[in-house]
Formats: structure tokens, C-alpha cells, sequence
């Protein structure tokens, strides 16, 4: 069932990495050498990522509506706190949901590029794990990945190390060395972007709810599980993993420095920036959330009319005031 599922994954991550493979040593690099595999293996992230824009785009996009309406969000959580009950329970989750839907925010937007990742991470996996059959012949040539090509990027080293090699399956020390490293720099890189995006993009008032405690102990948490599981991955699975990354990153800090989050410290830095080349930065509004604005303030935008001034027909004072002024009668005097 899985063989069928990732199967065509597993043809395009081929497909991809001997197409770059062929650029690289068109251009002169050594076919059976591992830094052409390796950049191969780059290739294929720029490629995925690319193809990926569309939905990191989404991805802001829901993350600063997610954002934008923490102070609603708190005030639901407010309204039914302390109350267990089921009734009250359903009566948040429906206005909760009312809330998502009135502002077109989708509370899982963001997760959707990593979501879509995944597989691709899973088929590469299979694609090096696969190799050394692949090279003996007791594994069909996948796609343009031909027996050939499969010895080559075999026998193909990086520092000394197999681009299919383990920590765990590895006898020699190269392999383990080039394996912590990558994983040392892999936790390093993640952990920097999760804490670029809490430090700089996130609003205060975003820091004080639950969601961004759980953010806090995944960013302490994701650099454990990478050294507890990156043994288990070959070293071309954690080159890809390491590149995504260092791409995650530089994506983000584009973003958090040209479209910063409300409220953020980035923003502020923005403005300043703008202040400084005489621009205006331009806020970011959701549609069909309520004004922080008190419907009781008066507008300073709307005219009001002077108190006690009334016009011939006593109509135009009545615009600005909402109330109609009686025009003054024109009686003669009384002659005494």
C-alpha cells in the first residue's frame, strides 16, 4: 500500500536529483563524486520550495490573521472561563468557529506547506535507503535513476562518508562525524527560526496565550527529537533536511523584515525604517473583525455642528448634529 502511495514521489525525487546531477556534470563536476550528489540533493529543496510558494504565501497570510485576532479570541476564552460544563463548551467551540469564519482565517493554513513536505522527506528517505539494492540489481531502476547512476551515487563520499550511510549502520568514523555534524546544525538552524519568529514577529499581547507557550516548548523541544532520531536518517536525508531549513530561514527573515506581524517588535522596527525614508507603513486589516474603537467615542472624521447655531431654514445645522434646530421667526417689532 505505501510502495503504491509513494511511488510517484519516489519516481519525481529521482526524476529531479539526476536531472541536477546531469547540470552538474555538464558543467564539469565529477559524476561519481558525493558534492555532486549533494548539490543534486540541493537542487531538489530549491525545486520543492519553490513549487511551495503559493502555499507559504497562505501560510503568512493565516499566521497574522491567527494574530490579528488573539484580543477576540481572549475575550471568548474570558466569557467561558471557569465554566466546564458541556453546554457553555459547545457555545465557545460554535463562537470560535464564527470568529474563524466571519475573518476567513484557517487555523491550520500554516501547517499545510510542512504538512505537504512530509512526503517528499519520506520518498528521498526510501530513494537512498534503496540505493544499494538498487546498485546490486536486486531493485528495479526508478525512473531515470538507472543501475549505473545508482552505483555511482553508491560509491559516491562526502568527507569520506556514504550519501546513504547512518550513524547507526555506519563502521566508519567519517560517516558519524559528518552525521552529528549535520544533525548539530540541523537542531541549530531550527531552533534559530523559531526563535527569530517568537522574538521579532510575534505581538505581546500573542505572547501570553497558550499557543504561544506550546511554541516555546516545541522550540526547546524539536533540537532533542532531531538528536534522537537523526542517527536513524542517511546523511542525504539530513543534507535535505538541513538546506529546507536554512531556506525556512531565509524566507523568514524576508518576511518579518518587509511584512512584519501588527504589533510586533519587527513592525516597529519597520515603521522606523519608513519614518526614516518618509514613508508611510500601511496596517494590516482582517475583514470582519470588530474595531478596537468604542462605538460610544465620537469620530473625529464626522463634522459636528456648533451647538446653538441655527440657519435660515434651520435644516443644515440639523445635518452635522443629528438633532433639527427651528429657524429663527422674522416678526416685526411692536410699535409702542
Amino acid at each position: 500500500m505505501i510502495d503504491t502511495i509513494l511511488f510517484p514521489l519516489e519516481w519525481f525525487v529521482a526524476t529531479i536529483m539526476v536531472g541536477f546531477h546531469k547540470a552538474f556534470t555538464f558543467v564539469g563536476l565529477p559524476s561519481d563524486n558525493g558534492v555532486t550528489w549533494a548539490l543534486s540533493i540541493v537542487g531538489l529543496v530549491i525545486v520543492l520550495r519553490i513549487l511551495l510558494i503559493p502555499l507559504f504565501v497562505k501560510q503568512i497570510k493565516s499566521s497574522r490573521r491567527l494574530q490579528l485576532i488573539q484580543p477576540e479570541m481572549q475575550k471568548i476564552q474570558k466569557k467561558y472561563k471557569g465554566k466546564k460544563d458541556p453546554e457553555s463548551r459547545q457555545k465557545m467551540t460554535e463562537e470560535t468557529m464564527e470568529l474563524y469564519k466571519r475573518t476567513g482565517t484557517n487555523p491550520f493554513g500554516s501547517c499545510l506547506p510542512i504538512l505537504l513536505q512530509s512526503p517528499f522527506f519520506f520518498a528521498l528517505f526510501r530513494v537512498l535507503h534503496g540505493l544499494p539494492k538498487m546498485a546490486d540489481g536486486e531493485k528495479e531502476a526508478l525512473g531515470p535513476l538507472t543501475r549505473n547512476l545508482a552505483e555511482q551515487a553508491e560509491s559516491s563520499t562526502l568527507f569520506g562518508a556514504q550519501l546513504s550511510s547512518t550513524f547507526l549502520n555506519s563502521d566508519g568514523l567519517s560517516a558519524k562525524i559528518v552525521t552529528m555534524v549535520l544533525i548539530v546544525l540541523m537542531s541549530a538552524t531550527t531552533f534559530t527560526t523559531q526563535r527569530q519568529l517568537m522574538t521579532k514577529n510575534m505581538p505581546q499581547a500573542a505572547l501570553d496565550n497558550p499557543m504561544a507557550k506550546q511554541q516555546k516548548y516545541i522550540m526547546y523541544l524539536m533540537p532533542l527529537i532531531f538528536f534522537i532520531t537523526g542517527p536513524n536518517f542517511p546523511i542525504g536525508v539530513l543534507i535535505y533536511w538541513l538546506v529546507t531549513n536554512l531556506w525556512s530561514m531565509g524566507q523568514q527573515f524576508y518576511v518579518i523584515r518587509r511584512m512584519p506581524a501588527p504589533g510586533s517588535a519587527a513592525e516597529k522596527a519597520l515603521e522606523e525604517r519608513n519614518r526614516a525614508k518618509g514613508k508611510e507603513t500601511k496596517k494590516l486589516t482582517v475583514p470582519g473583525l470588530s474595531s478596537s474603537k468604542d462605538d460610544d467615542e465620537p469620530d473625529d472624521d464626522k463634522p459636528v455642528a456648533a451647538p446653538g447655531r441655527a440657519t435660515a431654514s434651520g435644516v443644515e445645522a440639523g445635518k452635522g448634529s443629528g438633532q433639527r434646530v427651528q429657524p429663527k421667526r422674522n416678526t416685526p417689532k411692536r410699535k409702542r
